[in-house]
């Protein structure tokens, strides 16, 4: 069974942001940005416990076209997106998220 997925809203916005970047780049690759995301999210949702801890119980699924991390949290009945990050940033910006 999948959990349901619940983003937080700065790891929303860090979505939105990084898709309005790459389809400033080149038209449609905003929404190829998205469906990895997306079939990352379904990858989480279906076994959390594959992932990664990367602090604590965050765990992180490396997107694998794209130099992105969704930092989550798993909970009993969803999974909290806490980051929408890209690799390259300092991961002192997430402190604090969990």
């Amino acid at each position: 069974m999948s959990l349901r997925i619940l983003f937080r809203p700065i790891a929303d916005k860090e979505l939105d942001d990084a898709m309005a970047w790459y389809e400033s780049k080149k038209a449609g690759l905003g929404a190829e940005l998205k469906e990895a995301v997306d079939h990352a999210l379904k990858r989480i949702a279906e076994n959390p416990g594959r992932f990664r801890r990367v602090r604590g119980e965050v765990r992180r699924a490396l997107l694998r076209r794209f130099p992105y991390a969704i930092h989550f949290l798993p909970e009993p009945q969803a999974i909290v997106v806490l980051a929408v990050f890209h690799t390259r940033r300092d991961p002192q910006h997430l402190e604090g998220r969990a």
